[in-house]
């Protein structure tokens, strides 16, 4: 790998990993504790991740308990869920929360992969910045005569199949998560 692309490697990785964690909050027709990812508790006075707070575990296929580890905020945490409008059940047992999650209508699936696909979209385009970024200095780099013409035109395919197989993993990952999604 050049040097030119090595510099950029982290960015691409980076794009992937974000995409992955970015999917994981969307709603299949399983019980998933990343889907709370993103939810803040307001505890003692400040904003708290969720998994902060409480321990999240998954009873089973349909259903996510959360065990406050200290009772006092269980209220906290079911208000957090509700707002949060994740299209979940919320039951608040006292000493913890159980959420249920139901299954998705043939609508909702839809919209969740429309949501899928615009964030693979989003994660394309920081791809095609990076190797528009790599493409640059490749070529300033020609253009100072640091590297000769057919080095140029060597890194640029190097550069070309190297994102055209992180846009493949993209699709890999996306095509499974909008299985996941579709399953009934």
């Amino acid at each position: 790998m050049n040097t030119y692309l090595s510099d950029k490697e982290a960015d691409f990785s980076n794009a992937l990993d974000f995409f992955k964690r970015d999917i994981a909050t969307l709603r299949t027709g399983r019980a998933n504790p990343a889907v709370l990812d993103n939810v803040q508790v307001e505890a003692y006075g400040v904003m708290n991740p969720l998994n902060a707070v409480a321990n999240i575990a998954v009873a089973d296929a349909r259903s996510i308990t959360i065990a406050p580890w200290d009772k006092a905020i269980s209220k906290d945490i079911e208000k957090a869920i509700i707002e949060a409008d994740l299209g979940l059940g919320v039951v608040n047992e006292g000493d913890k929360v159980r959420l249920s999650v139901p299954a998705l209508t043939e609508d909702t699936r839809k919209e969740t992969v429309k949501k899928l696909n615009e964030k693979m979209e989003k994660t394309r385009i920081i791809i095609r910045q990076a190797r528009e970024e790599v493409k640059n200095a490749i070529e300033k780099a020609e253009e100072e005569k640091e590297i000769s013409e057919d080095e140029k035109f060597r890194y640029e395919k190097e550069m070309d199949e190297y994102v055209s197989k992180k846009n493949d993993e993209l699709k890999e990952i996306r095509d499974h998560k909008e299985k996941d999604i579709m399953d009934i």
